[in-house]
């Protein structure tokens, strides 16, 4: 079986598109179903069933898809431990959502080199959804995502909580608002696949709300871009406090409380459930739960 064409089968599930997952793995769409139709071929069983709609797995397509996760995850270690041995250098690559990865994380990961200094260790933010897509097609050794997926291919250890807050620079605003107040208010949120929008979106369903309640006049996905925005006076949005403090603390930012909402991310450090970690995989977690991990 070609390992390249069980990824890109793999891809295309779990995006359930052959357009996105083409974009996923760079290539094109009659490449890409060539390549899946070559797999089918080899295998002598059907794996989708194609639709203007997306694709559709079928009950063979089920059965390889559950093995392709462990298969593809062997390979990536066996290649990354071979290109080590070459090289006499470790590796470790750390997919973060933006609330910690912008803010908190980069100090920890100094204080991490400063004893692992053989190591080299990338760090790439995204939002969590991209962060646990990333894991499960081995992209990332190791993610810290704002909030636990249900996805039973991951291993998801709490690291540390945050209230995720609404801020504004806007004149007259009071410093505590109603759910009706809310609605009127233009707010400037995170895309979708963010933590910090799907944490919203949970709570305010609690209370008998939804996004579509809310006045959103546009979406960014980045919290420095949100920021900025905020401080321009463009309008109020939701937060995580880790990002914001030093606003806070310049009062350039003012903090807007909502009657009967209380917002908190619970952070995660995540990782495959049937991958064998490595030893700095596993002492990272060690420090990364630890107070030594020095979020800044």
């Amino acid at each position: 079986m070609n390992l390249e064409y069980l990824k890109s089968f793999y891809i295309t599930v779990t995006n359930n598109s052959i357009s996105k997952a083409a974009k996923q793995l760079h290539m094109t769409q009659p490449g890409l179903s060539m390549q899946l139709q070559a797999l089918e071929k080899d295998l002598g069983v059907n794996l989708l069933i194609r639709s203007n709609k997306g694709v559709q797995i079928t009950e063979a397509g089920k059965i390889l898809f559950d093995y392709a996760n462990t298969i593809l995850s062997l390979n990536d270690n066996i290649t990354r431990d071979l290109d080590n041995l070459k090289t006499n250098k470790k590796q470790l690559i750390i997919g973060s959502c933006k609330a910690i990865g912008e803010y908190s994380l980069p100090c920890s990961i100094y204080l991490f080199k400063q004893d692992n200094k053989d190591l080299n260790l990338s760090l790439e933010v995204e939002n969590t959804t991209e962060v646990i897509n990333d894991l499960l097609n081995s992209s990332v050794d190791l993610g810290i995502t704002q909030y636990r997926s249900n996805e039973t291919e991951l291993v998801f250890e709490k690291i540390v909580s945050d209230d995720i807050i609404l801020i504004t620079s806007m004149p007259l605003m009071k410093d505590k608002i109603t759910l009706e107040e809310l609605k009127r208010l233009p707010l400037i949120m995170r895309e979708e696949g963010s933590g910090t929008r799907r944490i919203i979106k949970d709570e305010l369903e609690k209370s008998g709300m939804n996004l579509d309640d809310l006045t959103v006049i546009f979406e960014l996905n980045s919290n420095e871009a949100i920021k900025t925005s905020v401080t321009s006076g463009k309008g109020a949005a939701f937060i995580p406090k880790f990002s914001v403090l030093r606003e806070l603390k310049m009062k350039t930012v003012q903090e807007i409380e909502i009657e009967g909402i209380k917002l908190s991310a619970d952070y995660h450090i995540a990782y495959r459930k049937n991958g064998d970690l490595t030893s700095e995989e596993n002492e990272f977690i060690r420090f990364v739960k630890s107070s030594k991990r020095g979020f800044c």
